[in-house]
């Protein structure tokens, strides 16, 4: 089982990040798919969920309107467009996988926000 999440990287206030989570090892569309993301000295939280047929969002209070989830289960992967970043979305990002009581997670991808 692999998640592999890219597009991380150094961004302006105000800027826009597409994070990508590539997958590989299961049965992606049978899972519910998750962005959380951990910043320094800070638990992981969850910033996004998908459902596994991708009618279905969620979304943290700080990120909503701002952040959209979407997945292509074609191409087994899950997207976390980020919009109107701040700098207090500066964190690496974790890719999840859900089913039952299997879950799997990525390596993290970092997101900066600062001038």
């Amino acid at each position: 089982v692999q998640l592999v999440e890219s597009g991380g990287g150094l961004v302006q206030p105000g800027g826009s990040l597409r994070l990508s989570c590539a997958a590989s090892g299961f049965t992606f569309s049978s899972y519910v798919m998750s962005w959380y993301c951990q910043a320094p000295g800070k638990e992981r939280e969850l910033v996004a969920a998908i459902s596994s047929a991708g009618g279905s969002t969620n979304y943290a209070d700080s990120v909503k309107g701002r952040f959209t989830i979407s997945r292509d289960n074609a191409k087994n992967t899950v997207y976390l467009q980020m919009n109107s970043l701040k700098p207090e979305d500066t964190a690496v990002y974790y890719c999840n996988a859900a089913r039952n009581s299997r879950y799997y997670w990525g390596q993290g991808t970092q997101v900066t926000v600062s001038s």
